[in-house]
């Protein structure tokens, strides 16, 4: 009976520590399957992990790579931000030089517009001047030319009359012979040299001026004074330079502001031949 018991015993013991066993077995294969599992896990997390950190730090390095060419290029920006500012300054200084420039210009254009027409406004008067000056000059050489020909025609005129003399004093010494009369001798007659003398050199107007104008081929002379300072016709004027004696203006023809003359006393040498601003006085 007990040996019965003991068996029964025994076989539940061994029952139950088969049973144990195999429920071990399992376990372990459970567990041991779960810890290969967590360790490939675990290597796979490890090279998943050194994975991502090789990509995180390539991704770092390109990042900072990419911040250093961003870091340059910002720098590179800037310089030329600085050029372009520093260009901009130049030219806007530029500019401004410009301006100025254009403004003065405009300035002197408009200066020397008002000195062109005041300079077409002064030709415009020289020439109204001009133009009367000459119808003056033309009326004085007119005026002077129908003088001479009248000097001309009354020196013919006293030469005629002194030769008609000289035949009728020869006659009348033929006729006073013929009576044992003899008469005083007469004057030969000789050809006048310049024109007749209007009056005699004045001596109590002191009048000073100087020579504007010298025609030698006609004997002619104009002056810079006129009726409004006390000339008359036939007054004398003596030419000089420095003091030199040059000549004798015999007025002919008198305008309010100047006159015109005869030369007289004209010396040899093309030196002392009167000429424009040699002065002219009254008095020596």
């Amino acid at each position: 009976m007990l040996l019965t018991l003991a068996s029964i015993f025994l076989c539940g013991i061994v029952v139950t520590y088969v049973a144990n066993a195999v429920d071990y077995k399992e376990k372990f294969d459970s567990q041991n399957s779960r810890f290969q599992s967590a360790e490939r896990n675990a290597e796979n997390a490890e090279k998943n992990l050194n994975q991502l950190k090789s990509e995180t730090d390539q991704a770092k390095l390109d990042l900072n790579n990419k911040i250093a060419k961003l870091e340059q290029t910002i720098n590179s920006l800037n310089a030329d931000l600085k050029k372009a500012q520093t260009e901009r300054d130049t030219a806007r200084q530029l500019k401004d030089g410009r301006d100025t420039e254009v403004a003065a210009f405009a300035k002197t254009v408009e200066v020397n517009n008002q000195l062109r027409a005041k300079a077409e406004e002064s030709l415009v008067q020289t020439r109204t001047d001009l133009l009367k000056e000459q119808a003056e000059h033309e009326q004085t050489s007119s005026t002077l030319r129908t003088k001479m020909a009248i000097i001309d025609d009354q020196q013919a005129r006293l030469k005629q009359l002194l030769e008609e003399k000289t035949e009728l004093q020869s006659r009348l010494d033929q006729i006073l012979r013929q009576y044992g009369k003899i008469t005083a001798p007469s004057e030969p007659v000789t050809a006048m040299k310049g024109p007749a003398q209007v009056a005699p050199p004045t001596k109590n107007i002191d009048l000073e001026g100087v020579i504007i104008d010298v025609d030698l081929q006609e004997r002619l002379a104009e002056i810079s004074i006129g009726q409004a300072d006390g000339v008359t016709e036939g007054m004398r004027f003596h030419a000089t330079r420095g003091d030199k004696y040059i000549c004798d203006i015999v007025i002919l023809d008198v305008l309010p502001e100047k006159a015109t003359g005869w030369l007289e006393l004209l010396q040899e040498g093309v030196q002392n031949q009167p000429k424009v601003n040699d002065r002219i006085s009254t008095n020596l």
